[in-house]
């Protein structure tokens, strides 16, 4: 059963959505990314990661995420 209750953001200017109660972790795995390689602006502001369990993804709100990337 697919749950049609979901949520509406944007993540990097586009749209994307998600279940309601979903936590930031969660939605970054649900990308397929590993959550300890990326940043994360949280609604115009950087969300330290000690916040990032705590913090429950609602309609609207607008995510900024960018990949750490190693190299030289």
């Amino acid at each position: 059963m697919i749950n049609s209750e979901q949520i509406t953001l944007q993540v990097n200017g586009k749209s994307a959505n998600c279940s309601p109660q979903t936590t930031l972790p969660q939605f970054l795995e649900g990308m397929g990314l590993n959550p300890r390689l990326v940043a994360v602006e949280y609604n115009g502001e950087i969300l330290h990661r000690q916040y990032w369990d705590h913090t429950q993804l609602t309609t609207g709100d607008r995510l900024e995420i960018v990949t750490i990337v190693g190299g030289g």
